[in-house]
């Protein structure tokens, strides 16, 4: 059985990230942990952009989602099974809206979020199904449907690209060198048999 691996994706600036706090003392934290169709900083030899809906069918389907302090699983924020965490997709991206728990971990992250120490919002994914294409000599991937598992607060603003992503990458650059070779072949196949007199190959 082949297990699909887990990528982490970091939005940094963008992540809107803050905290409200109601009169009774509790928190909640509000972020965008993936903005739709931005192109992202240099991942380690691609870019990528993530499609509007490709978080959709993973919602829409009951994913249990958690929310954690830098995906430290020891260290949970939120539960979407819980009703603790809420996520959903808008036009800007990805949003989550986490009711910070009175433990240590929470009442850290909502003070640190606050003072500005942590600014960033992260998301682990599978992916479902993606798409690569070379724009101006530059390799971009795009994410068409992953399935979300957690989203987080996060201190550092990028990550660098994991394996699974950049195997996608091989695959894609070993298949346009088959089909350029496979159409230089034809071609020559093509130029004999035109030589010939022959029927060009259909």
């Amino acid at each position: 059985m082949t297990t699909i691996e887990t990528e982490r994706r970091v939005l940094n600036g963008q992540s809107e990230l803050r905290v409200n706090r109601a009169d009774d003392g509790s928190a909640t934290i509000f972020g965008y942990a993936a903005v739709f169709d931005s192109l992202s900083d240099d991942l380690g030899g691609f870019r990528e952009t993530i499609k509007r809906g490709a978080f959709r069918k993973s919602i829409a389907g009951g994913a249990d989602v958690r929310a954690l302090v830098g995906h430290d699983s020891s260290k949970i924020l939120g539960r979407s099974s819980a009703g603790t965490l809420r996520v959903k997709e808008d036009r800007h991206g990805l949003s989550y809206e986490i009711d910070v728990p009175d433990t240590s971990a929470g009442r850290d992250i909502a003070t640190s979020i606050e003072r500005g120490d942590v600014s960033g919002s992260s998301f682990q994914f599978r992916t479902i199904e993606d798409r690569w294409r070379t724009v101006d000599g530059e390799e971009q991937r795009e994410l068409v449907e992953v399935e979300l598992i957690d989203v987080s607060p996060v201190t550092y603003p990028a990550y660098p690209a994991t394996d699974v992503a950049l195997r996608s990458l091989k695959t894609y650059q070993e298949k346009q060198e088959a089909d350029a070779n496979n159409e230089e072949y034809r071609g020559g196949i093509d130029m004999r048999r035109r030589k010939l007199g022959l029927e060009e190959i259909r």
